[in-house]
């Protein structure tokens, strides 16, 4: 009872949040004829057994409620948000759920910095929430790691990233130079974060850009930011690409790479590609609702935060 009445106190605060600064509740569908191409995601798909007439039959549940709310913004709804259910195949554990809340907005004519802003505001009010409080660090993604284990993420050899996770079981064939980054992310920076810090992580290699522009700095960089909650990544967030074409190009991209790695190519989706010139430049975030309840929690233990976990259902 204590992680349901903390779920809807959160529910709550959010819907409150964003009443207060006039961005919109929307809600859009869980099923849609394209995946998440992201090799490193895995979307479930579900077959329709209606009319012929009703489109096609094999359906995609939905990573991320990204494409469609890109959709809306190019249809003119400006700011918005949706916060609902999402699905990834093959994470389950005591961390992940295959199930779980994603909470993603929108906010137009913004970029991703002014968006860290407001990001921090609903974290530092869902621990105030709690009686709790939390000291906020920000880093660019060079400086963190250069601080923290001494590379440059842009210019370093492979050996030289590989060096660092020498005492870590790691099978290297066929991982790439961002497989790299992302482990010495994941086994070296992110478990020395304090608990009680916000940490922002701004500006990527553009090779991690995903839906995020790139900016011609020296070297260039994603537009695009991660928070954390002590350990854990709770957010991550663009300056949103609007480029039809560079949009395409990432998402066949991406097909390659799953073929590459033996992974089921993903149909791309179109309707977001044909609406991406009418969508005004914005910033979004997606935000894990799961995470934020379990530092709140204090629990590593995704099944505290949850009615049912996967294993239960």
């Amino acid at each position: 009872m204590r992680a349901l009445r903390a779920r809807a106190s959160l529910y709550a605060l959010v819907r409150a949040f964003f009443a207060e600064r006039g961005v919109l509740e929307v809600e859009t569908p869980i099923l849609g004829v394209a995946g998440n191409t992201e090799p490193n995601i895995e979307s479930f798909s579900t077959s329709f057994s209606g009319r012929v007439d009703a489109g096609t039959r094999e359906r995609w549940l939905r990573t991320s409620p990204e494409f469609p709310l890109k959709r809306l913004l190019a249809e003119g709804v400006g700011d918005c948000y949706e916060l609902g259910r999402v699905f990834r195949d093959g994470e389950a554990g005591r961390r992940h759920n295959p199930e779980f809340t994603m909470l993603e907005w929108y906010r137009v004519g913004w970029d991703h910095r002014r968006l860290v802003d407001e990001t921090i505001e609903l974290v530092l009010a869902a621990l105030a929430a709690a009686g709790r409080s939390a000291e906020i660090a920000r880093y660019s993604y060079r400086e963190l790691f250069v601080h923290g284990v001494g590379v440059d993420p842009f210019t370093a050899p492979l050996d030289a990233l590989r060096a660092p996770l020498a005492d870590v079981r790691i099978d290297g064939d066929g991982l790439s130079r961002d497989d790299w980054l992302d482990l010495l992310l994941t086994h070296r920076l992110q478990p020395a974060f304090p608990r009680d810090r916000i940490t922002v992580v701004i500006d990527f290699p553009p090779s991690q850009a995903a839906l995020a522009r790139i900016r011609a700095d020296d070297p260039p960089v994603a537009e695009r930011f991660e928070l954390y909650l002590g350990p854990y990544e709770l957010a991550n967030g663009y300056h949103e690409l609007i480029d039809a074409i560079e949009q395409r190009a990432r998402f066949e991209r991406d097909n390659a790479r799953r073929c590459e790695r033996g992974q089921r190519e993903v149909p791309i989706d179109e309707r977001l590609l044909a609406a991406l010139p009418a969508m005004p430049a914005c910033a979004g975030v997606a935000l894990g609702i799961e995470r934020l309840l379990m530092c709140l929690a204090r629990t590593d233990a995704i099944g505290d935060v949850l009615a049912f976990a996967f294993a239960d259902a």
